[in-house]
């Protein structure tokens, strides 16, 4: 091909390009010069923040003919050739394709064999979260131990998926997304170098939309120059990128902030009509608010803000707008959009949620949101609870006087297991298949089952709060609740919390796992029967092992009442 895409013209090849990333450029250029760097290293970080860049120059660094070096020269055939790749002792290894058991091994076993090219073999693992669990355990001992001649680099953006004993054998370095002033500087480097006539204004939004990715931001500069016709605008970017003017956006929130319901709606569907992506939206209105909430705290965060710059128009409406305001309508504006990603109609999330902030603050609060029920209902026992110590407080013997039997047992705790269907079966299938090792796995990773889980769904993080799994096969396992109503709402599947939590539980454990709630009371009693069933079952087989095959032939031929056994 004649043309390559800019974001591959222009990747740093050396350490002082890396941009955003001096403090690890720094600290491998040290261990470089004084010949003490690691077998081991571990690039952690967003997309596009130079990790598998930052390894490939570490491999030439180490590898260069003039080392030890705190650069590569880029000039000796070593540094030619892995920048070509076409040294075979420096291997690029995409995890995501090949993160099997066989594929580590083959590693494992060619890993000792000496370079033939050069100094060092070198190991680049680029999205290593990927790799499967055997495959993680097939490498963790030559990641510990390996030659002298090689050195492993693992890359990944989710590093809380990697093992920790994979971590502790690493050193770890985490690349930080790359500030918008330094993305604006290489931008515009790059389009005085390739001679592309751009606007300042046009650079600076790209520089905002690609948070913090270097390769995102040439990838957008490279399909905007392509769309543009001569220079390139600001409404090129636009149109681009599917994002919507500072301008239109403020004319929406100046209608939603005067209550002008018809006027805020209609803009969003001019815009929807436009092609205009509806979860883009709402994550631009978010952030416009959330400029606002900034510049109206300390105009002084001015470099924090997502726009280019700022004007009189966007001051004028960060005065008018008050503080509580503004934390309200980002606070329901994030609901909306959690719940937007979940659906097919995302433009009636959207203009539902539009329109709730345009009616008055009194009816906008009665209308209830599903994550507020659980809060609601939390803070009005509480209320009660605080009101009934008060008054004990202040006269314990009217208290008591007044406190009849009929309205005391009124107050109890509503029938426990009252219209609950367990799965007794079902369950009962689970205990029988059920393994230490997969019940003790499954509890290692919960917490971050629970944290996902809260990610996608404030009401079923509340529902699933209160229990814990006390039994799992390789098919299913069992959650036990430790109050009713919480396993009769999971056990309804209301707003689909079942296949929220399965698909979770899938992700983290790469087993596809069927739950059976059951409240704590049940699930006590169900064991102590599988338990006592278990040793039932045991002593009848080993009655049987022990009776005397003389006498089990006598049984069937006349009958166990007609025989009489004597010593």
């Amino acid at each position: 091909m004649a043309y390559q895409a800019l974001y591959r013209v222009y990747r740093p090849q050396n350490f002082h390009d890396l941009a955003g990333q001096q403090h690890i450029a720094q600290t491998l250029q040290n261990a470089l010069t004084k010949q003490q760097f690691s077998h081991a290293y571990l690039f952690t970080g967003p997309r596009g923040t130079g990790k598998t860049s930052a390894a490939k120059i570490f491999a030439k660094a180490i590898n260069c003919e003039h080392a030890p070096v705190a650069e590569p020269c880029n000039e000796c055939a070593a540094c030619r050739g892995i920048t070509s790749g076409s040294i075979a002792d420096v291997i690029e290894i995409d995890a995501a394709s090949n993160n099997g058991v066989d594929e580590i091994r083959d590693i494992r076993d060619k890993v000792k064999y000496a370079p033939s090219e050069v100094r060092y073999k070198v190991y680049i693992i680029d999205e290593v979260h990927m790799l499967s669990t055997g495959a993680f355990n097939a490498l963790l001992k030559t990641l510990e131990e390996p030659p002298e001649h090689a050195v492993f680099i693992l890359a990944t953006t989710e590093p809380q998926k990697i093992p920790l004993t994979i971590i502790s054998r690493c050193q770890q370095f985490d690349f930080r997304r790359i500030p918008s002033s330094e993305i604006f500087d290489r931008l515009h480097f790059v389009v005085q170098d390739q001679k592309i006539d751009a606007e300042d204004e046009a650079l600076q939004l790209i520089a905002k939309a690609s948070e913090g990715g270097l390769r995102d931001a040439l990838s957008v500069l490279d399909q905007t120059v392509a769309y543009s016709d001569g220079t390139m605008t600001v409404q090129d970017v636009l149109d681009v990128t599917g994002m919507v003017s500072d301008q239109m956006i403020r004319e929406l929130i100046d209608g939603l902030e005067a209550g002008d319901a018809a006027r805020a709606v209609g803009k969003i569907g001019e815009l929807l009509d436009q092609g205009k992506d509806p979860l883009r939206l709402i994550e631009q209105m978010i952030f416009y608010y959330r400029d606002l909430l900034l510049y109206k705290t300390s105009p002084d965060l001015e470099d924090l803000l997502t726009r280019p710059h700022v004007d009189d128009a966007f001051r004028e409406q960060a005065e008018r707008v008050a503080a509580d305001r503004l934390f309200q309508v980002i606070s329901q504006m994030n609901d909306a959009f959690i719940e937007m990603k979940r659906t097919n109609h995302p433009r009636i999330l959207l203009e539902m949620a539009v329109v709730r902030l345009c009616l008055p603050a009194n009816i906008s609060q009665a209308v209830p949101t599903e994550t507020s029920f659980v809060g609601d209902a939390l803070e009005k026992r509480i209320a009660t609870l605080e009101n009934q110590v008060k008054k004990w407080s202040e006269s314990p013997e009217v208290m008591i006087r007044q406190e009849k039997p009929p309205e005391m047992s009124q107050t109890r705790a509503p029938r426990r297991n009252s219209g609950l269907r367990v799965p007794t079966m079902q369950i009962n299938h689970v205990l029988d298949e059920a393994t230490k090792e997969e019940l003790r796995e499954l509890r290692s990773v919960w917490a971050t089952v629970m944290t996902k889980i809260r990610a996608e769904n404030v009401a079923a993080h509340a529902w699933m709060l209160e229990s814990q799994p006390v039994a799992s096969s390789l098919q299913g396992f069992v959650q036990a609740f430790k109050y009713d109503f919480h396993c009769q709402m999971v056990m309804e599947n209301k707003n689909n919390i079942m296949e929220l939590v399965q698909s979770i539980v899938q992700d983290v454990t790469k087993k596809q796992k069927t739950m059976y709630p059951v409240p704590e009371e049940t699930w006590t009693k169900m064991k102590k029967d599988f338990i006592e069933r278990s040793q039932s079952s045991q002593e009848d087989k080993s009655e049987k092992a022990e009776e005397d095959p003389m006498i089990a032939e006598a049984k069937k031929l006349v009958g166990p009442d007609l025989i009489d056994i004597k010593d």
